[in-house]
């Protein structure tokens, strides 16, 4: 029997924003902004059922690989602005960053804030020798991201039948 010790899902800070576990309160705000066709394009829109089942997947995936996703929570007014994640894709070998602002949010900078964060923990704690986001030709917002972060184009791969651009990102050398 695997003994392993409990998870313990790290909170990180932004100057904005708490990274912090997702909980059930949370679940609301985040079915309203997976089922926003809008915000969805580039993700795929879900109903409530499978909503959930990606919500806690996402959650679940601390339990299964020590990386996951973090809800984003705006200091001032404890509202869910989105989601950031560090995680493994099946089939890559990297760690994968990815991010999502609900549609209420947009064009404040929170993802780039957050996934900076993230990249910083990446490469920081994890010790991680590179992290990778795939990114659509047509996610304009997402590629602003990629390039506030640093990441440069890497080469065409395929997301669930979808040919998507890879970015990388390798930590920096002392």
């Amino acid at each position: 029997m695997d003994r392993s010790p409990p998870v313990s899902i790290p909170r990180l800070s932004t100057e904005r924003m708490l990274l912090r576990e997702f909980r059930m309160a949370d679940f609301d705000a985040y079915a309203e902004s997976v089922a926003d066709a809008e915000a969805s394009r580039f993700t795929g829109v879900l109903d409530r059922k499978h909503a959930f089942r990606v919500f806690a997947a996402q959650t679940g995936t601390w339990l299964l690989a020590d990386a996951g996703w973090w809800a984003m929570e705006l200091r001032e007014t404890g509202e869910l602005a989105g989601r950031v994640g560090a995680f493994y894709r099946d089939g890559f070998p990297d760690l994968e960053i990815g991010w999502f602002t609900h549609r209420g949010f947009w064009g404040r900078g929170l993802a780039t804030e957050a996934a900076r964060a993230v990249v910083r923990y990446a490469f920081d704690v994890r010790g991680e020798p590179r992290v990778t986001a795939f990114i659509d030709a047509g996610n304009t917002a997402s590629l602003r991201v990629a390039e506030h972060l640093g990441m440069r184009y890497d080469r065409e791969a395929e997301i669930w039948d979808t040919k998507v651009g890879m970015y990388v990102l390798d930590r920096p050398t002392p």
